[in-house]
């Protein structure tokens, strides 16, 4: 008799379960999210990424939960969006955190350093690899969460009107760069500017910068640079990855149901692997119209690689020493990109390196 009750007693328990579970889903609450973006519309690629993570989280909420996109200037300028977020104007942002370089550079590990991690190498480093309980930890003093959102891949080395032969050709040059390598440039000669992706082209068009760093291909195509600046190098060791990141502000992000929380570590990553994957597609088609149009492909010469080289890794320690927060990220992200590197050297960078040399000669 008595086992007879407890199996009663548990079934009307599963059917409360059951019954009260749509009556749960029903109960989250609705909220609606505004979204800064540091770039322009017109750069599909990177503020797809926005898309791509608020369609998602409306997909994964059954609505409840909408974010709504905004491009650069239509609520803060595209380098504000930082300030913007952790000051609660908005609730989130996209923005490449190397922009706010100038407040402290351990922003720049969020994002791209020089000579540093490719973009598989970042998002194991993030992901797998202490980046994430680093960068979290920083981020926490500007109020905000931070989330992967979106990689470029190794960038290109700009764009420029005259050609550069060796090391001596950078001096004097005013440079559209942003973060750390403007650091290491200027060191070198170089003059650089910090603007935002909309406001390059105006720039160099009219003469007031004689060269502008962006992405690659695909987006310096869309942004016309060859039209105005002829010659076109690689790599960007300034940028062997740029990883783009959301940030959420912290009191916002605390008051979100758990299970939207999830969403949205869910949405970021998927954008972030999505942003990657279209780059790869886009940029290959991109450069072999940009050379169609007779745009001049040059590699930097040795001696200018070595020369930033050997200049960024010291400004990079001379940032570690005098700076704690630096220090903190820099010492294990650099054992990170030794090991790293020393892995690639074995399977990954040699079947790549003989697969290029093959193509060659088909």
């Amino acid at each position: 008799m008595e086992r007879r009750r407890f199996i009663a007693k548990a079934a009307a328990g599963a059917g409360a379960g059951i019954i009260a579970a749509p009556a749960i889903a029903q109960s989250q609450p609705t909220i609606t999210w505004r979204l800064a973006s540091s770039f322009p519309k017109s750069l599909d690629t990177i503020f797809g990424a926005s898309d791509t993570f608020t369609r998602r989280i409306s997909q994964l909420t059954n609505g409840k939960f909408t974010i709504r996109s905004f491009a650069a200037g239509e609520i803060v300028p595209g380098l504000q969006v930082l300030d913007a977020v952790q000051a609660g104007t908005v609730e989130c942002g996209h923005s490449a955190s190397y922009y706010y370089f100038g407040k402290d550079a351990t922003f720049a590990f969020d994002c791209a350093v020089p000579f540093g991690l490719t973009s598989r190498q970042h998002t194991a480093w993030y992901d797998q690899g202490g980046g994430r309980e680093l960068m979290r930890a920083f981020f926490k003093d500007y109020n905000i969460v931070n989330f992967l959102g979106g990689n470029s891949g190794t960038q290109m080395g700009g764009w420029f009107r005259k050609e550069i032969k060796s090391l001596a050709d950078l001096k004097g040059t005013k440079m559209r760069v942003a973060g750390f390598a403007g650091k290491v440039l200027e060191r070198l000669g170089v003059v650089p500017q910090q603007l935002a992706g909309g406001d390059i082209y105006p720039a160099l068009e009219k003469g007031t910068i004689d060269a502008a760093e962006w992405v690659g291909p695909y987006d310096d195509e869309k942004l016309g640079f060859f039209k105005v600046a002829p010659f076109y190098y690689a790599p960007g060791w300034w940028e062997p990855s740029a990883s783009f990141s959301f940030y959420v502000n912290i009191k916002d992000w605390e008051k979100l149901p758990k299970d939207y929380q999830a969403a949205v570590e869910v949405a970021t990553y998927e954008a972030h692997v999505a942003m990657q994957a279209e780059y790869d597609v886009k940029n290959p088609t991109a450069l072999a119209r940009l050379l169609k149009n007779g745009v001049k492909l040059r590699t930097w010469p040795r001696d200018t690689m070595d020369a930033c080289y050997k200049t960024a890794t010291a400004v990079m320690e001379e940032e570690a020493s005098k700076n704690a927060k630096f220090r903190k990220v820099y010492d294990p992200w650099k054992r990170f990109r030794q090991d790293q590197n020393q892995w690639a050297s074995v399977a990954e960078a040699p079947i790549q390196n003989y697969l290029i040399s093959a193509g060659r000669g088909k």
